[in-house]
């Protein structure tokens, strides 16, 4: 099944900056092939429902061997069967309405 995900994973206990444990996850969703598109408060991904939550297990185990003693993590989940639709057609469709976001 296809899905279209938001991630936003917030390591606690390694003090204020989080960038490089939010940086080592870019090389995982990209290996997974998920397309990701880092946004200021997450990243969304598009891929199949099983290589998608892998690439997200991945990235919690991934910040706990960076040190991090604890992971919280948000995600939002979409699938459609009626299409296929990409983020990028998600996008597009609010910028064809005139949007300029």
């Amino acid at each position: 099944m296809k899905v279209t995900a938001e991630i936003c994973v917030i390591p606690l206990g390694v003090g204020v900056s989080v960038s490089k444990y939010i940086a080592a996850c870019g090389p995982i969703l990209e290996a997974a092939g998920l397309k990701p598109q880092l946004h200021a408060y997450g990243t969304n991904v598009e891929g199949e429902w099983d290589d998608v939550f892998a690439a997200f297990k991945e990235c919690h185990q991934t910040i706990h061997d960076l040190g991090a003693p604890r992971v919280h993590t948000s995600i939002k989940v979409g699938t459609r069967t009626d299409r296929e639709q990409s983020n990028d057609d998600k996008i597009a469709a609010v910028r064809d309405r005139g949007s300029a976001m």
